[in-house]
């Protein structure tokens, strides 16, 4: 990490850390890539995201309660979109894009004859789950959208949709509406599936370039956005461990496995207490999550593809307004 970039982050406001945090991270994943070197960039631009978070979950780890309420977050940017827009609008929340992501979208978005409106990062809801961000919508889970049932107050007159059906067969479902919320259970279903595979991570990678750069999500991505302004996002990331160190201290080892066992957060509790600084969980919003980039031996092992703790590829997400020329 840079020395300035360090320096701004260490004596800014927690607004402004978190705001060079997003920025910093948008510009390490939202340039192009080669799709034949996609595999090894991408890990290399985790990997300096990581230097990010050794510093959050270090001497800057007190920053993280900071965000749950912060403006930055992406259910608060889409419910701004909503109320600015006054004509055509829809929203499409892929769940568990993460900003590795970003890239194939921007550039296919620009080849296909789109206007990028704007395109950053946005933070997820603490844990970074879909409930959570459904609820921070107004609506009650994910399900709840689907064959137009959701209803939210900061959403009148959605026409909404959840499924996770291919995307060549998306367009049919998409009404002549004025605004439509649509929210796609794909990368998280791929995601949940290369889990535990010790390549999942690479595995996603290419998946995701396959699908991004088709003409089926690109299809859909045409239908949905036929008179409507479109925002691309997600509702929470998703964290590579296998890029994770272990914990090698037994006794923080056996602390995280009895309290999380292989998971990222859990509900609030009396083991959730420790001595250690910086610390390695962190209580908000009634859960208690892991911090960083740790990870531990837990029975049938720990998994490679994982969501719900606070690192920033868990936590953090594309925001990207599109619209046809």
């Amino acid at each position: 990490m840079e020395k300035s970039l360090l320096n701004m982050m260490m004596t800014s406001s927690p607004m402004d850390s978190w705001k060079l945090v997003l920025g910093e991270l948008w510009k390490i994943f939202s340039t192009s890539l080669h799709p034949a070197k996609a595999d090894a960039l991408t890990t290399e631009r985790d990997k300096k995201a990581g230097e990010i978070d050794a510093l959050l979950s270090g001497a800057a780890w007190d920053l993280w309660p900071e965000i749950k309420d912060s403006p930055l977050r992406t259910a608060i940017q889409l419910k701004k979109f909503w109320e600015q827009e006054a004509k055509g609008k829809a929203i499409l929340i892929l769940d568990a894009l993460s900003l590795r992501e970003a890239c194939w979208i921007i550039e296919q978005a620009e080849s296909r004859g789109y206007v990028v409106n704007r395109s950053h990062a946005t933070v997820a809801e603490i844990p970074g789950d879909t409930t959570p961000f459904a609820k921070a919508l107004g609506f009650n889970q994910r399900s709840s959208l689907a064959d137009n049932g959701g209803k939210s107050d900061s959403f009148p007159n959605a026409y909404t949709e959840s499924i996770g059906i291919p995307f060549a067969d998306c367009s049919k479902l998409i009404k002549p509406e004025v605004g439509v919320i649509f929210w796609h259970h794909w990368p998280d279903s791929s995601m949940h599936d290369l889990a535990d595979d010790g390549n999942g991570g690479q595995k996603l990678t290419r998946a995701a370039i396959e699908t991004l750069t088709g003409d089926d999500f690109w299809s859909f991505i045409e239908r949905l956005s036929t008179g409507r302004k479109l925002v691309i996002t997600g509702d929470h990331g998703y964290a590579n461990a296998g890029l994770f160190r272990d914990i090698a201290n037994k006794e923080q080892s056996d602390y995280m496995k009895k309290l999380l066992k292989s998971g990222r957060s859990s509900t609030n509790s009396a083991d959730s207490n420790h001595h250690w600084v910086p610390p390695l969980t962190v209580g908000i919003n009634g859960n208690t999550l892991a911090v960083g980039r740790r990870k531990w031996k837990s029975q049938g092992g720990y998994p490679t593809l994982t969501h719900g703790g606070l690192s920033l590829l868990e936590m953090t997400v594309p925001f990207i307004e599109i619209e046809r020329k």
